[in-house]
């Protein structure tokens, strides 16, 4: 029997000092970062419609979303 993928949604974002941070949501980005850090507010960002093919990129930060595949745990 094949296990059925499971895909949740990531968010990458890398930092310009060369670390890459890795968030379930957009939302989670400014629970570890502020505005200023990442140079959008959590609004601007939603309403800037990122996607795989559409990353967001600044002076501070590139922030990307992408799809994460999993396979389900085992009961």
């Amino acid at each position: 029997m094949e296990k059925e993928k499971v895909e949740r949604t990531v968010v990458h974002v890398e930092m310009n000092d060369g670390t890459h941070h890795y968030f379930g949501s957009l939302a989670a980005i400014y629970e570890k970062f502020s505005k200023e850090k990442v140079g959008i507010s959590y609004g601007s960002l939603r309403n800037y419609g990122l996607n795989e093919d559409k990353p967001y990129k600044n002076k501070y930060c590139t922030i990307r979303k992408g799809v994460l595949i999993t396979i389900p745990k085992k009961n």
